[in-house]
């Protein structure tokens, strides 16, 4: 086997957002009003190093603690940045996410909300909060169910006074992505949530007309992931 191929991260994140800009144009939106999260899940600090190198400072990481070993020194030399927590997040780890993330995208029981609303205040620091909806309605996903959706933001905001900034979807891999972003649309508009995290390497163009606010590209700007023990 040879060795790998070389990644040309710069170039592919400018590949990224010229789609962005195009399928915004197409969409008669503006492209200032996506946002690219790019997800860095095993992408090591060299790789990402190159991205803040090109002018990216928005990045994803799915679990706190592959965030934490890479991302506090990070922070420090790059103080722009805005860190994402995209991966689902354990009520054992919240003091960890409140302290490094500045968006938590997988709010998604009441577990959670509790353990977040204590959190907060004790931190002096609010990661802007993003409700999970699993749309696909997948046994395996985290999220909360469609149905559940509404009803649990009003707890959160009610009981737990936590302020909801968005809502994100993670559609099912073999289905039309386009349904479930109009779902996740739907359900934001008639609770007044303006942030929708939605679109991935494969579908994000498709996410834009649906009124994406964030895209989480990962493969298309630093290549296949590396494989990882569970």
């Amino acid at each position: 086997m040879g060795p790998a191929p070389v990644i040309d991260i710069p170039a592919r994140l400018r590949l990224v957002e010229e789609e962005i800009a195009l399928a915004a144009r197409a969409a008669a939106r503006d492209a200032k009003s996506i946002k690219l999260v790019a997800v860095t899940k095993t992408v090591p600090p060299e790789g990402i190093g190159q991205a803040i190198a090109a002018g990216q400072n928005r990045f994803g990481e799915n679990r706190v603690q592959e965030a934490q070993a890479k991302w506090p020194a990070l922070k420090q030399r790059h103080p722009g940045i805005e860190l994402h927590l995209i991966g689902p997040l354990q009520s054992n780890k919240v003091r960890e996410a409140v302290a490094l993330f500045d968006v938590i995208e997988t709010l998604d029981r009441p577990k959670l909300a509790r353990a977040l609303a204590e959190e907060i205040p004790r931190a002096g620091k609010r990661p802007r909060l993003f409700v999970q909806v699993n749309t696909g309605e997948e046994p395996q996903k985290s999220g909360v169910l469609p149905a559940d959706a509404d009803a649990f933001i009003a707890l959160c905001r009610d009981t737990f006074s936590l302020v909801i900034d968005g809502l994100m979807c993670i559609p099912p891999y073999d289905e039309e992505p386009a349904m479930h972003f109009a779902l996740l649309a739907k359900i934001a508009a008639r609770n007044g949530v303006k942030e929708l995290s939605m679109g991935m390497s494969g579908d994000f163009v498709r996410a834009i007309p649906f009124g994406a606010t964030y895209v989480r590209v990962g493969s298309a700007i630093f290549g296949e992931r590396a494989a990882t023990k569970n």
